[in-house]
């Protein structure tokens, strides 16, 4: 699907909303570009068809809430995961209630974070129980469980090449994982994204971690986001904050940050045609749609959404975002063409 050349998010609107059952968890385009699908606080997954809008639920497939969504590059299949530590696969263009192609038990605890390989042979998961495995796509198989995070997996992204993987935890840790070996493994040294992670001794708990994950369209660029300046965590008292590492050198590049955003945290980052990093970010400030320069500090653009947000996506088409939020809606917000 080709990508536009020029755009401006000064002009992004929201130009559709859906209803869903449930508050929403997640959000993620098919490849295709036809549907956004969206997991909610419940055992359902919803899916809207772009061109109307229309509503199909997939069930069957969780006994819990569901947390993460990823779709295979031919667009064939979504695939899901849930805080029941499950792992359903669903035909992506299902008629009337879909039900699971296939069903693994991947995790102990919840599956935050899921990703399919560029060539469609993997599916990569990260859990809370610190572990990320690999599976083939084609059977379910496990091919590899990963060891050596020190906490939960909150986000991963693989390279564009395919033989690169990288997951974030709790910790601030991102490892870059070798696939190119009969026996992945990870480089000693990862990215130190460790202002994202707070330990509050008075409360004693670990909190914030990187949530989010993105890689330039060029590969040269590695962004981790989440939450920074946490004085009080259990009281959600935290900033939304942006880090971008060199790809290469894996050294950190620069801070985005999003002053004056109480109770903020970027839940996930995706990079527009541009090299614009676009972050979602959601809490008790609402939902708002950050837009940066990664060589600049501070967002050029912050577009409010209605609602408190828990996550995005970006279409194929780099002019869509997807935004799912707490009120029950799923939202659609169009970046408009430059003026000529």
């Amino acid at each position: 699907m080709p990508v536009p050349a020029g755009f401006d998010p000064k002009l992004a609107h929201v130009a559709a909303e859906w209803a869903a059952d449930g508050p929403l968890v997640c959000c993620r385009f098919d490849t295709k570009g036809r549907y956004v699908f969206c997991g909610l606080e419940r055992s359902v997954i919803q899916r809207f068809s772009l061109a109307d809008g229309k509503r199909v639920d997939y069930a069957g497939g969780h006994d819990s809430w569901v947390f993460s969504l990823a779709c295979t590059p031919d667009g064939a299949q979504t695939i899901s995961g849930g805080g029941d530590g499950r792992l359903s696969f669903w035909e992506t263009d299902a008629s009337a209630a879909p039900k699971p192609i296939r069903q693994v038990e991947a995790h102990k605890g919840w599956i935050r974070a899921l990703g399919v390989s560029p060539d469609g042979s993997l599916l990569a998961s990260g859990g809370d129980d610190k572990l990320v495995k690999l599976w083939e796509m084609a059977t379910g198989k496990l091919l590899h469980t990963l060891e050596g995070h020190t906490g939960l997996i909150n986000s991963l992204v693989f390279h564009p090449g395919g033989k690169l993987l990288l997951t974030g935890d709790l910790m601030g840790v991102v490892k870059p994982w070798d696939l190119s070996t009969p026996a992945p493994t990870a480089a000693p040294e990862g990215y130190d994204a460790k202002p994202l992670h707070t330990y509050e001794g008075g409360q004693l708990v670990h909190f914030g971690g990187v949530r989010g994950l993105a890689i330039s369209p060029d590969a040269q660029l590695v962004a981790a986001g989440g939450l920074h300046k946490a004085t009080n965590p259990l009281g959600a008292v935290h900033e939304p904050i942006a880090l971008i590492f060199e790809a290469g050198t894996r050294k950190l590049k620069q801070t985005l940050l999003a002053d004056g955003i109480p109770n903020g945290v970027l839940w996930q980052l995706r990079f527009l045609a541009d090299g614009t990093l676009l972050g979602g970010c959601g809490g008790g400030s609402g939902g708002i749609l950050l837009f940066w320069k990664p060589d600049t500090e501070k967002a050029y653009h912050r577009l409010a959404l209605p609602n408190i947000l828990r996550g995005i996506d970006l279409h194929p088409d780099g002019l869509q975002i997807a935004s799912a939020h707490y009120d029950r809606k799923v939202r659609i917000t169009r970046l408009a063409a430059k003026a000529s």
